[in-house]
């Protein structure tokens, strides 16, 4: 993994995509040289009124040139001052961190809820097996489209404005979705339903996990979850979520 230090790196793409969600480009080639599916970046603000970073997950990766998009929804001052930057701006970069997806399976299930949506993009393309894809949104879609050409897609709406009208365990059950492994990011509520499908089919689940944290780096113990194992930083049954994880064996954590 690079050393975890601050970079500038240069932003040469920003677009809107939905109302609060936002794509953005950056210049690195070291920490893209390193960065796998799965793993984030820290964002720093401009603001000195804003010290702690932005952890946002890695979207997708062009390594031959050095490029490596994030896609973030506007949530709190932090994001939103990342969405007015403009391209040849700089802005201060810490990654990669976290440990990302294993890639394994012969037959995948990759699932995304909201935000957890952009993360699962570039493990789709580096995923070389079999791949259905459900996508879980509360109404407005997103990505979807860029999803196509890896793997047969699915979407699931709470309003049923587009595909199953529910969440994403409904679409696989409505779709008669099958697999020899999953791999899974977005919410809490969501990634337990996900974990509790996987155990009542037996199959195996690599959950990736939305946590608030602070340093980013395994230091602060801000964003730790539970663990079936002890853990020999902590020495409790606690993981952190920001260095052991964001991506565990669902086995691994309870929900």
């Amino acid at each position: 993994m690079a050393e975890t230090f601050k970079k500038a790196a240069l932003i040469t793409s920003i677009t809107k995509l939905t109302e609060d969600i936002y794509s953005m480009w950056i210049k690195e080639e070291d920490i893209v040289a390193n960065a796998k599916p799965g793993q984030f970046l820290s964002l720093y603000c401009k603001s000195e009124n804003r010290l702690l970073p932005r952890p946002i997950s890695i979207c997708e990766l062009d390594k031959d040139n050095g490029l490596l998009r994030l896609v973030y929804r506007v949530v709190g001052k932090g994001t939103e001052e990342f969405s007015k930057y403009k391209v040849s701006d700089r802005i201060e970069v810490m990654g990669p961190l976290g440990n990302g997806f294993h890639l394994e399976g012969k037959k995948a299930i990759l699932i995304g809820g909201g935000i957890g949506i952009p993360p699962m993009l570039e493990l789709a393309k580096q995923l070389f097996c079999e791949k259905q894809i459900v996508l879980g949104y509360r109404d407005e879609t997103f990505l979807n489209e860029e999803f196509k050409p890896y793997g047969q897609v699915y979407l699931s709406t709470e309003d049923g404005s587009a595909g199953t009208k529910g969440n994403v365990i409904d679409a696989i059950k409505a779709n008669n979705i099958e697999g020899d492994i999953i791999f899974a990011c977005g919410p809490t509520p969501m990634l337990r339903g996900v974990k509790a499908f996987a155990l009542e089919n037996d199959i195996k689940a690599q959950i990736s996990m939305e946590e608030r944290m602070a340093c980013g780096i395994g230091a602060c113990l801000a964003c730790v979850c539970k663990s079936k194992e002890v853990d020999h930083h902590t020495h409790v049954n606690n993981k952190r979520i920001c260095k052991e994880g964001p991506v565990f064996y669902a086995e691994e954590v309870e929900l």
